[in-house]
């Protein structure tokens, strides 16, 4: 149904000596803005997989951020299993554990273990949800955190929409009685040269501070925070109030070629919100800001051709990212972060700005 040349894009990272290149999917609804309908076929497509091998299992499903947590989040509503998804934030009340993606420009993840441990009792499975695997070290060294503080508690599963791993990568694997799922093998022995050729001269749009005030801004609650413990189809239901609220506020005049965009490590919502629009017969394209810095370029071939420079709406320092923006009849940003500070709505209603558009609809998913 997929293949590599479906699902991989080369893109060249910024200042990473670690790893040059990044595999861009352009029907994952990250880096390129995609058709809804198109990223939640993809996801389910792998949520199919998981179901045929554990269903009716005490499943425990773990997203990577940042962006593979859309993706975790549909395979654990396909299997109404509990969910969580990793992070880089800090979360009010949390206790931790630590592990490293050591290839990233942010290498520490961390993972919420407040409900883990009574959970833990309940839960057989985990399976760890991806977009990309090249070598699987970050999941093994999640695996060897949580073997370390729940010895025997569980087995242990991957799914992924591209697995690139090597022979001796799979065979260690194997040994350990870990079993990997994926839509799509791909292999990566030419990204880092594919990568190194492109010259990077693409438009970077520096960051725009100025004060933006016609960002049209609404507070919904009902929000779950799958950086959190949550069921599967608890979060469901939250997203589908969330929509039926967002509804209230949607206006004929705002248009039928619509973008919707999450907030770093926040997508599912989002992309959920951008499915029910496109539902209505509306042109919707989804992506989402990042902390990536990747590089731009004006070759043919190369998928993201322009950057704005933003600061996140998490931390207000943060350098982030957002690719290949286009003209729109309303824009909408779906995000969770609190109130911190106007220099990310500031700066990402900017960019959004630059490019012509003057709808601009920011939405705060909130517990209360």
């Amino acid at each position: 149904m997929y293949s590599e040349e479906n699902l991989v894009r080369i893109a060249k990272r910024e200042n990473n000596k670690k790893r040059n290149y990044l595999v861009v999917n352009p029907l994952q609804g990250k880096h390129i803005p995609v058709a809804p309908g198109k990223a939640l076929a993809l996801f389910q497509a792998l949520a199919e997989i998981c179901k045929n091998e554990y269903e009716g299992e005490q499943a425990l499903v773990i997203g990577f951020a940042e962006t593979a947590t859309a993706i975790g989040a549909a395979v654990a509503i396909a299997l109404d299993s509990r969910y969580i998804q990793t992070t880089r934030e800090n979360i009010p009340g949390a206790e931790y554990l630590y592990f490293s993606e050591e290839h990233s420009h942010a290498s520490q993840q961390k993972l919420v273990r407040n409900e883990l441990d009574d959970a833990a009792e309940n839960i057989k499975r985990v399976l760890f949800v991806e977009d990309e695997i090249t070598t699987g070290k970050t999941i093994w060294n999640i695996i060897n955190v949580l073997e370390k503080e729940y010895p025997g508690k569980f087995s242990f599963s991957v799914a992924s929409l591209l697995n690139s791993m090597d022979e001796t990568a799979r065979e260690r694997y194997q040994i350990r009685g870990i079993s990997l799922h994926y839509l799509v093998r791909a292999d990566h022995g030419s990204y880092a040269d594919i990568a190194e050729r492109y010259v990077g001269d693409g438009n970077y749009v520096p960051c725009n501070r100025t004060p933006y005030e016609e960002c049209h801004e609404v507070k919904i609650a009902s929000g779950l925070d799958a950086r959190r413990l949550v069921q599967g189809a608890a979060y469901q239901s939250a997203c589908q109030e969330l929509w039926q609220k967002l509804q209230m506020e949607w206006k004929e005049t705002d248009g039928k070629k619509i973008l919707v965009l999450g907030t770093e490590e926040f997508m599912y919502p989002a992309l959920f919100v951008a499915k029910q629009l496109e539902t209505l017969g509306m042109d919707v394209k989804y992506h989402a800001t990042t902390r990536s810095p990747i590089a731009v370029s004006s070759e043919r071939e190369y998928p993201l051709r322009e950057r704005y420079e933003l600061r996140s709406f998490y931390e207000k320092e943060r350098v982030t990212f957002l690719y290949n923006l286009d003209q729109y009849d309303s824009v909408l940003i779906v995000t969770d972060a609190k109130e911190n500070g106007r220099e990310g709505i500031d700066t990402l209603a900017n960019a959004i700005a630059f490019k012509g558009n003057r709808k601009i609809m920011l939405i705060r998913w909130c517990r209360e």
